[in-house]
């Protein structure tokens, strides 16, 4: 599968970014998703969780209710809504496949839970 984010940009602090993360070569459908960040000099930290079944979502506690994340089949694409923004949300933004479909093992939270990556797309937060 290959995995191509896109929405990332330049906004200004509270604003709103809507972002794509399109899946082609194979479904995504019955697999979990996840977001990821990774920040100028620092490690990349997990964001976002969707289930296989989009019936449960998990956030990193930083997220307190600002993003959304979710999934739609028919389009084989991965969606997360980021809303009143902060300059410290400011990143690389990366999508990934959790490894194995149905898959409810190991942790989400852990990179090396997902075998396929997208490029990432590059948010700013900045007035």
């Amino acid at each position: 599968v290959q995995l191509q984010a896109s929405g990332g940009g330049l906004v200004q602090p509270g604003g709103s970014l809507s972002l794509s993360c399109a899946a082609s070569g194979r479904t995504i459908m019955n697999y979990g998703m996840g977001w990821f960040r990774q920040a100028p000099g620092k490690e990349r930290e997990f964001v976002s969780y969707i289930k296989w079944s989009s019936d449960i979502t998990d956030y990193a506690d930083f997220v307190n209710g600002r993003f959304i994340i979710s999934k739609d089949n028919a389009e084989n694409t991965v969606y997360l809504q980021l809303n009143s923004l902060k300059p410290e949300d400011t990143a690389v933004y990366i999508c990934a496949r959790r490894r194995g479909p149905y898959y409810n093992g190991g942790s989400y939270l852990n990179g090396a839970d997902y075998d396929a990556w997208g490029q990432g797309t590059l948010v700013t937060v900045s007035s």
